[in-house]
């Protein structure tokens, strides 16, 4: 194609996509559904949305990535927040004094097992549905009120839908809402929407090809298809991609395609996904024509990332990023990927989803006895974890007629916990150096930390750049992201390694073919890139998937000498 010829296709993709974007501003419906594929600019959409709007807006997800990046992208335009920030904001503004504490909810299952010897009660998953009956409502509700009036996440968008219900009154108003993946919303957050969009113009955007959080969340991909059909919503898309490079956005297209082809996504609204050709993507493209294959054992996987990142510094010549990105099963062995390139020199990882405890932690509950040094909740937590489970149950029995959890606890204990809160303190404080050795210590043993594996991490790190194990400087500061697959949604990089591609993480557990969710998170990983992709087995198979696109757009490294296949 010649250089007229090109500049003339730049042009009219341009115009197409902002066509696209003009339809939607341009409407003056209430109500508005985008379906917008991964990297088909929702945050330009926002921001041109906003600044036709006069009045308060806010702008909500439940992706706190999504949330930092929005803040960022419409600051002075929106308020942006979680849903969960958002509605406890509110309901404190209601009530005032009360406090927010995320895992309530797992806090009052555990109360349930002793106190209604009824383990394994899911009230998450009971207020994300509605789904919650009376009896335990009202017992959720006075393990709440015993502990002082906390709200969990959970229950924090039920209790603002419930209030609203019966005070139609106290909707606050907006110059405008928007709403950003609506497609992994559960239907208690969607009721929240429906409620607010009674005063209120609403714009929700999401792509069903994107759902990733039905068994987490409860949520379903028929609330935002309900909305591209209900006649109250004006329906539209966003179609050009401008992050990923051609070959991405072409793969996803196959994927898309053998997924109907096998039966799959039959009920998925059918959108257009395009390349959006520009000299800096043409460019890109070009560069990086094919997505790698390779298979490496797991221990190969640091190494193999390692050169790779070497070899693309020797090929770009100037800053990029990374996103190590894998199935969430296999967080562990993530955290063993970054751990283990860290001490190959590179400075510059972040885990971008932490492993945190599923069950209240220790320090949480200190960190309440912090703030307020009588908290019911704060005593509570850590009487779970630091006493034995008979005294324990004991104590949990006692606070079931009203008594505090201070005033059931023995002075050893109180002693203990007044130490520890001392310990932290000084941390927090910067004052160390007025702790006795001992009194550190044993805090620190109740916390979990041995002194003597943070001293050898700490003294293996400071001894990298000596121990031979060091990177050359051009890459040793590369910004590197860690996560899971759902932990990506809301990330972008230049170069994205999706990690353990095998039929064990991208098939059905029980059928062992491949289902939607596992075609829904390879698109998701693969559109974290802007340029390239790597695939890599911990098997010596290919997985299933892999055959879903198309054989022209793989190069397998051992199919390939090795320059070729790593783009270089």
């Amino acid at each position: 194609m010649d250089e007229q010829a090109e500049l003339q296709q730049h042009a009219e993709a341009r115009t197409r996509r902002q066509a696209a974007t003009n339809d939607i501003l341009n409407s003056k419906s209430h109500k508005i559904v985008v379906v917008a594929g991964p990297g088909t600019g929702k945050t330009t959409l926002f921001t041109e949305v906003l600044k036709r709007r006069d009045g308060d807006c806010v702008t909500l997800s439940f992706i706190n990535a999504l949330v930092d990046d929005l803040a960022v992208g419409l600051y002075g335009l929106s308020d942006v927040k979680t849903l969960h920030g958002f509605s406890t904001g509110i309901l404190q503004k209601i009530s005032k004094g009360a406090r927010i504490y995320p895992k309530l909810h797992l806090v009052i299952c555990e109360d349930a097992a002793v106190l209604l010897n009824r383990p394994n009660i899911s009230f998450e998953k009971l207020f994300q549905t509605g789904e919650i009956d009376q009896d335990l409502l009202s017992f959720y509700k006075k393990r709440k009120d015993y502990y002082g009036r906390y709200y969990g996440f959970a229950d924090s968008v039920y209790g603002l839908v419930k209030y609203w219900e019966q005070h139609e009154d106290k909707i606050p108003k907006f110059a405008q809402v928007l709403v950003d993946e609506f497609q992994d919303f559960n239907r208690m957050e969607v009721q929240l929407i429906d409620l607010l969009s009674k005063h209120s113009p609403v714009l929700i955007a999401g792509d069903d090809d994107q759902a990733l959080y039905s068994a987490f969340r409860s949520a379903s991909t028929d609330f935002i298809r309900e909305k591209h059909a209900d006649q109250e919503f004006k329906a539209f898309s966003l179609p050009y991609c401008s992050r990923s490079t051609r070959v991405i956005v072409e793969a996803v297209n196959d994927l898309l395609s053998s997924a109907k082809a096998n039966g799959l996504c039959d009920a998925r609204l059918d959108k257009e996904y395009l390349y959006f050709t520009c000299v800096e993507k043409d460019a890109a493209s070009d560069s990086h024509p094919a997505i790698v294959y390779t298979q490496r054992f797991h221990g190969e996987i640091p190494p193999f990332i390692q050169q790779e990142i070497v070899r693309i510094a020797e090929t770009d010549r100037k800053g990029f990023t990374v996103l190590i990105v894998g199935p969430a099963p296999r967080r562990a062995s993530l955290t063993t990927i970054g751990r283990t390139l860290r001490t190959k020199g590179f400075k510059n990882i972040h885990y971008r989803e932490k492993r945190s405890e599923i069950e209240p932690s220790l320090i949480e509950g200190l960190k309440i006895l912090l703030k307020d040094d009588e908290d019911n909740l704060g005593w509570r937590i850590v009487a779970k974890k630091l006493l034995d489970e008979t005294t324990y149950r004991a104590i949990l029995n006692k606070t079931a007629v009203g008594q505090r959890v201070l005033d059931i606890v023995d002075k050893d204990f109180k002693k203990r916990i007044k130490r520890d809160l001392k310990v932290l303190r000084r941390i927090r404080d910067r004052k160390e150096d007025q702790l006795a050795p001992d009194e550190l210590a044993a805090s620190m043993t109740d916390l979990g930390y041995a002194a003597f594996d943070l001293a050898i991490d700490a003294t293996r790190e400071s001894i990298d750049d000596i121990s031979g194990n060091s990177i050359i400087r051009a890459v040793r500061n590369t910004r590197i992201d860690v996560t899971t697959i759902p932990g990506s949604k809301g990330l972008a990089a230049d170069y994205v390694f999706i990690t353990h591609f095998d039929d064990q993480n991208f098939t059905n557990a029980k059928t062992g073919e491949v289902a939607e969710i596992d075609v829904f998170g390879l698109l998701v990983a693969m559109t974290r890139a802007k340029k390239k992709v790597f695939l890599i087995s911990s098997k010596d198979q290919r997985p299933k998937i892999l055959q879903w696109i198309g054989k022209d757009k793989i190069q397998s490294q051992f199919d390939a000498p090795h320059n070729k296949a790593a783009g270089g």
